[in-house]
């Protein structure tokens, strides 16, 4: 139908209809002299959620990704941390964040270059080479991203490579790299196909100057000693990252495959989903998603976490949330009670619609079951200890069901049908699929 203008008339009854509802006046009071989260925050429902939980594996300190994107990483190696810290016999530890995203950086330059050549015959309004250019070099990354880095990179502990003022806060070398990458794009799309090989050649040598300069050389190897939680010294001597994983992360990485819960008619359940050029390593295995119901993530994730293992997950953060006292409800906040209206897309619509993807990363470390059931979720955020209970949030099991999307769980804990689907050769989403949103 041809587009309509607002009319005069439209403006005179909008304003009629305003000034008639009673309760207009109220709410405009309140909403002119505070957030619009705390007008619309549901009492009863913070008054009826505590931090208490059947099953509690932390007993350990929150990390900080400060003004970084890095949480699929912290989330990563915070589910790696709690083995490590066994096997040493120390109460708290950390892997060096600083040297994985070294590496994630320096091999999704490679990735991105490689996928520009691979698409130079394309226009730059190309949706593909678009998405391509868009996000060339953020900090964000999803699971598989977070097996492949430390597949071929290997693990240090923090002190061995600590964290830097860009690695903390990473704005200006990300803006930095982004300039270096699509200059590289460019001649890489404009020479000759003999040519290219040399571009990205050189401008990797480029990138990991400037990593170097803003992150540190990462080591080659690393004189480890320690004192454990008892005062005994250790000394292991000259250990290099692939080494000292192998010698002190209990948990195979590569064992865990990703979840989804994606309920696009689109994307039927017990199949799997790959994303075009979704990755960071060139040579890793294809970032591959496996489409269950909820109820299938749900179990999974709480029998991981009763029995003693945290549990990496993706979701949309923001939505539902009081981050000041580290709570997530589905219904937290009554945005359709304010605005008389009905808010309720269900959770395929939003991701039809472009109201949700997957934002942040971050463990489950506690569940909170009656007669089996979840009924809460305890979160180990990677956001420090001002906020929540010292940095761990509470989640109550409806916001779950809405906006969890995906979790790492073990091969072992699949029934043989998931196991079977997992050797069928992926559906491919296109590259701007919000199921290819990197958690940041």
């Amino acid at each position: 139908m041809p587009a309509a203008p607002l009319t005069s008339d439209d403006l005179t009854r909008l304003r009629k209809e305003f000034a008639a509802d009673p309760t207009t006046k109220l709410l405009q009071n309140a909403l002119t002299h505070a957030e619009l989260k705390a007008v619309a925050l549901d009492h009863d429902v913070v008054m009826t959620t505590d931090t208490t939980m059947s099953h509690q594996l932390d007993d350990w300190k929150v990390t900080n990704q400060k003004k970084s994107g890095r949480c699929w990483l912290f989330a990563g190696l915070n589910l790696l941390r709690a083995g490590a810290a066994a096997r040493l016999h120390v109460k708290d530890f950390e892997f060096s964040q600083n040297h994985a995203m070294f590496f994630d950086k320096i091999e999704r330059a490679n990735y991105f270059l490689q996928a520009i050549a691979s698409t130079a015959d394309r226009p730059t309004d190309d949706r593909t080479v678009a998405t391509l250019l868009e996000d060339c070099m953020g900090d964000g990354g999803q699971w598989n991203m977070f097996v492949a880095v430390i597949s071929k990179h290997g693990l240090i502990p923090k002190t061995a490579m600590p964290e830097t003022i860009s690695s903390e806060g990473t704005q200006q070398m990300n803006s930095a790299l982004r300039k270096i990458l699509h200059t590289a794009a460019r001649d890489v799309r404009e020479a000759a196909p003999q040519a290219r090989a040399e571009i990205i050649e050189r401008t990797l040598s480029t990138v990991w100057r400037a990593l170097c300069l803003h992150l540190g050389t990462p080591p080659e190897r690393f004189f480890w000693q320690w004192t454990d939680q008892d005062r005994q010294f250790h000394r292991d001597g000259w250990l290099t990252p692939r080494e000292f994983q192998d010698a002190y992360v209990p948990i195979d990485a590569e064992e865990l495959v990703c979840l989804v819960n994606d309920p696009r008619a689109t994307s039927p359940y017990g199949q799997t989903y790959t994303v075009d050029f979704l990755g960071n390593v060139v040579e890793a295995p294809a970032v591959t998603y496996l489409n269950v119901e909820m109820a299938t993530m749900k179990r999974i994730a709480a029998d991981m976490v009763a029995g003693g293992t945290p549990v990496w997950f993706g979701c949309d953060v923001g939505q539902q949330m009081d981050g000041e006292r580290g709570l997530w409800d589905a219904r937290l906040h009554d945005l359709g009670a304010i605005y008389g209206t009905d808010l309720g897309l269900d959770k395929a619509a939003r991701l039809e619609y472009h109201q949700t993807l997957m934002t942040h990363a971050m463990l489950f470390t506690g569940v909170d079951l009656v007669d089996g059931v979840p009924r809460k979720w305890r979160v180990e955020n990677s956001w420090g200890e001002e906020h929540a209970d010292k940095g761990f949030y509470t989640m109550n099991d409806s916001w779950f069901d809405e906006y969890v999307f995906e979790i790492a769980a073990p091969r072992s804990m699949l029934p043989p049908e998931l196991l079977a689907a997992l050797d069928e050769e992926p559906t491919v989403l296109p590259a701007w699929d919000p199921m290819g949103a990197l958690a940041r």
